[in-house]
């Protein structure tokens, strides 16, 4: 029997990452408006179409969405609720505009789906976002890992996406969330909500292996999705307990937003030991909660002295 012959069986039976469609649908719309002299323009707005999600057929949750990438938002929302536990348990997600709808088909159904699914909660999200009701229950079993993250690199991460072409700077009216390593931005994604944002970091995360590529991961029966422990998490929203749950659930122990904290979302940040920044803008900020995860370097906050300029002619 061939080398090659015995090594068949092992890669045919590693889990495969779920298949999705690559839907597409305009970002923006042009729409006239009056400005403040009374002359008429056309200016661009954010789309916001809704998307429902049906999981083996039974419909699930509507999600109103700009539509940029449904099917990670798709996936990231499963995740992020709980609902499955793997990437794999996922066989494929369609997306399909002409319907507004996104079929997930998954390898081995849903346990207690229905139970799962009973008691929503309608959170403060833009576009008005809803988390089933056990998602807080499930707060105190997450451990979230030791990680810093210096001053200067915070300041990189804030000028990063100053420095970003978005849809916000074109369109106004949506929100931006990314992840960074270190300084480095790995995913920058916008949404009408930025409880949909999130979910689509934590759908990319799932579908992108960090430990391997697929070439090398061929007989390996459980590839690793990337790890949140040495990431950090940008919002341009408002930290809700929301986002906060989210990002740990997601394994990210630092948040960063350009906005502040709501009262919940400090008592979650607080019990998880979940480092949260805001009003991040320019070379300010605040942390919240977590202190010690965050290593100050207050000089570099200080304004560069400029000297004063000779009078002509003075040595």
């Amino acid at each position: 029997m061939s080398p090659s012959s015995l090594s068949t069986p092992s890669v045919l039976s590693s889990p495969a990452l779920p298949r999705l469609t690559q839907a597409h649908a305009p970002l923006t719309h042009a729409v006239e408006v009056v400005n403040e002299l009374g002359a008429r323009e056309q200016v661009q707005i954010p789309a916001e179409r809704p998307l429902t999600i049906y999981v083996d057929k039974r419909e699930l949750v509507t999600l109103m969405t700009l539509g940029a990438q449904p099917e990670l938002l798709v996936l990231g929302y499963l995740r992020n609720q709980r609902l499955v536990e793997s990437v794999f348990d996922i066989e494929s997600i369609t997306v399909d505009w002409e319907v507004h709808a996104a079929a997930v088909r998954t390898r081995h159904g849903i346990a207690r789906i229905e139970e799962r699914t009973a008691s929503k909660v309608v959170t403060t999200g833009c576009g008005q976002g809803s988390v089933f009701g056990g998602l807080m229950d499930e707060v105190d079993r997450i451990q979230l890992p030791d990680a810093r993250l210096t001053q200067g690199q915070l300041y990189g991460i804030v000028n990063a996406i100053r420095l970003k072409e978005t849809t916000y700077k074109s369109s106004g009216s949506v929100h931006g969330c990314a992840l960074f390593k270190g300084e480095d931005l790995l995913i920058f994604v916008e949404d009408v909500g930025r409880h949909n944002a999130i979910d689509t970091i934590a759908g990319w995360m799932w579908m992108n292996p960090e430990t391997c590529s697929s070439s090398d991961c061929a007989g390996d029966p459980a590839p690793s999705p990337i790890s949140g422990a040495d990431k950090v998490f940008y919002t341009t929203g408002r930290l809700t307990s929301e986002m906060v749950i989210k990002s740990a659930q997601m394994g990210v122990p630092i948040v960063v937003s350009r906005s502040g904290m709501t009262q919940m979302g400090h008592a979650v940040a607080q019990q998880l030991g979940l480092c949260a920044i805001g009003r991040a803008t320019n070379r300010r900020f605040v942390c919240y909660s977590a202190t010690h995860r965050l290593v100050l370097q207050p000089e570099l906050a200080q304004a560069p002295v400029v000297p004063p300029a000779r009078a002509a002619g003075e040595v």
